[in-house]
């Protein structure tokens, strides 16, 4: 008993000194070099020869620009759009050198009708859109004649825009539907002549060569509110039917729709998204 009490003390007390070292302890503050392998990827976990993410500058505001984002709408101008059109209106490519013919007043413009779509002069694949919009206050007409119009992401794939408020109509054309599609989870629609925010995150398909190796999927906030979780388009939309992917390039042109319908655009930006683990500048 002498003997176990003995050893058992021993043991107690190096502990309390704490492990025999041989040398000085790693500085673990910037990560780790014999920690697991990440299944699937060529890091380990707390990796030091990670990649840090780039650093960006949030908005003041809410709904603001980051640092990194292309602003395609100031306030003050059309300098970043064209006359364009939509892959229901006509071929590539969607967008044009003549300027846009609609109405630019108080910090927001305005669909002009009969003077057709618009189209951004830059070109996107994956990317983080923020588009504010408001249907006219009058609230004239009803079903797909109210607040009409759409946001073409890649001048092919239409987010619905739609005066939704009391406002019926088929279910996968209300505002925030993939249209002809999926109607979106919910409906968070403000009032008509009140401002609506879409919060879209877009991951554009990819082809080898003429097959189709991964779909569009679509996730989209509406006034902050989720309207669709990563969901898979099955084709371009187009009215009434079904259309069929096709070839098409990595990146191209956003479209905004002219449905006659004078609906308001105000602060509108975009983020191209990259890969992780990007090396460090």
């Amino acid at each position: 008993m002498r003997i176990a009490v003995a050893v058992f003390s021993c043991v107690a007390l190096a502990s309390a000194q704490g492990p025999n070292k041989t040398g000085p302890a790693k500085n673990r503050d910037l990560g780790y070099d014999d920690t697991p392998i990440i299944p699937g990827q060529p890091y380990r976990v707390h990796d030091i020869a990670r990649p840090h993410p780039p650093v960006i500058k949030p908005a003041a505001e809410p709904g603001g620009a980051p640092s990194d984002a292309i602003v395609l709408f100031d306030g003050k101008d059309l300098s970043k759009w064209t006359k364009g059109k939509s892959h229901l209106t006509g071929t590539t490519p969607f967008s044009s050198n003549e300027p846009p013919e609609w109405k630019v007043e108080n910090g927001y413009f305005e669909v002009v009708p009969g003077k057709g779509d618009i189209a951004t002069k830059d070109k996107f694949g994956d990317c983080q859109l923020h588009v504010e919009w408001a249907a006219p206050a009058d609230a004239e007409g009803k079903s797909q004649g109210r607040g009409n119009s759409g946001v073409f992401m890649m001048a092919r794939y239409e987010i619905e825009i739609l005066d939704s408020y009391n406002n019926p109509t088929y279910a996968d054309g209300e505002a925030g539907a993939i249209y002809g599609q999926w109607p979106a989870l919910v409906n968070p629609s403000r009032k008509p002549g009140e401002w609506q925010t879409y919060d879209i995150v877009w991951e554009a398909p990819k082809f080898e060569d003429t097959k189709l190796v991964k779909p569009a999927y679509l996730t989209l906030f509406m006034n902050g509110v989720v309207m669709h979780n990563r969901k898979e388009l099955v084709s371009p939309t187009k009215h009434a039917g079904l259309d069929q992917y096709q070839p098409q390039p990595a990146e191209d042109v956003i479209v905004l729709q002219n449905h006659s319908n004078r609906v308001r655009f105000r602060n509108i930006w975009v983020r191209r998204l990259g890969s992780y683990d990007q090396p460090e500048k």
